[in-house]
């Protein structure tokens, strides 16, 4: 009675650890980076005469010149003080290795509590310290990111109708901080500090994208940048935005409701053995025993944790659509 619970957290230790150091190498997010990558990696300098035949086109030189300073942006990896601000945490990095530390210490008392030994105490203290923190910014973050791409296209709205009224692009801004919900509000304050300070506006919504690290932004603060560099008509521009925005929106609702079957079988395979033998345990509990009390029971439990693991990552990958 006393080892499943000891079996089971060291299950869910086993698969936190897996789930932030593995599946990005599993599912194969990385090669999906490293192509994204490959295709808007910048080419060598033309040559002498194709120079100087581009130095007839300014508009198109400054467009490539910031689609290329926005891209080089991207391609930073995110430092912990970064990924933090993107969680919308105003934590310091001391405060949060002081919560790993103190969350590692807490999972070594449960499995010295639990009578699990030395390594359970052990592997249950690495993934409360290192994996449950990072995967509270990864949760954080996202769904942070999800409140300001609902709110997002409006946003986008509202600049465009107070640049067609005739107020200035740094007005319109300033009307989404007194209306628009978090995070939205708190990003284009930011902007609007930023600008203040005496950083081109461009450069100031580009740092929004650092901050709210998906395409959305990214498009905006393209927007912003070429037509502070080469002019153009900005409510067109934000209006087409807008429109794209809208139909990204609605693309992301019709994946998630076609895929929503997939999803639910995936967590009916997934729980029921789970559920099975908790049925089994409640009824038979001699019968079942055997998987934690005999040698040959804990290696097949174990090898069963894994495939489970393996499935359940496979199957996630599977239903959930990048596009």
């Amino acid at each position: 009675m006393q080892n499943m619970p000891m079996f089971f957290l060291v299950a869910v230790a086993i698969g936190g650890v897996a789930w932030v150091f593995l599946y990005p190498v599993l599912s194969g997010e990385k090669k999906a980076e490293k192509r994204q990558q490959s295709v808007v990696r910048a080419y060598p300098a033309a040559p002498a005469a194709r120079t100087a035949r581009n130095q007839q086109k300014p508009r198109r030189e400054q467009i490539e010149a910031t689609l290329k300073q926005v891209e080089d942006r991207r391609a930073k990896s995110a430092s912990l003080n970064v990924r933090i601000a993107q969680a919308g945490l105003a934590w310091s990095k001391q405060r949060f290795f002081i919560t790993c530390a103190a969350l590692a210490v807490i999972g070594l008392l449960i499995g010295f509590l639990l009578d699990g030994g030395l390594l359970t105490a052990l592997g249950l203290g690495f993934a409360a310290g290192c994996g449950l923190p990072f995967w509270m910014l990864k949760y954080l973050k996202k769904r942070r990111e999800a409140k300001f791409l609902n709110a997002f296209p409006d946003a986008v709205d509202i600049v465009v109708r107070g640049v067609k009224a005739g107020l200035p692009l740094l007005e319109s801004l300033r009307m989404i901080t007194s209306e628009a919900p978090e995070p939205l509000k708190s990003e284009f304050r930011s902007i609007i500090e930023t600008q203040a300070v005496g950083i081109p506006l461009g450069e100031a919504c580009g740092k929004l994208y650092e901050r709210i690290p998906v395409q959305e932004a990214n498009f905006f603060a393209i927007v912003i940048a070429i037509q502070q560099k080469a002019g153009g008509n900005l409510s067109e521009a934000l209006g087409n935005l807008s429109r794209v925005l809208r139909e990204r929106k609605k693309m992301k609702g019709k994946i998630q409701a076609m895929s929503m079957e997939a999803k639910a079988s995936a967590m009916i395979i997934g729980s029921l053995p789970i559920a099975v033998m908790t049925l089994v345990y409640i009824t038979s509990p001699q019968y079942i025993e055997l998987l934690w009390t005999h040698p040959m029971g804990r290696i097949m439990l174990l090898c069963c944790a894994s495939w489970m693991t393996i499935g359940v990552f496979v199957m996630r990958k599977m239903i959930n659509f990048d596009f």
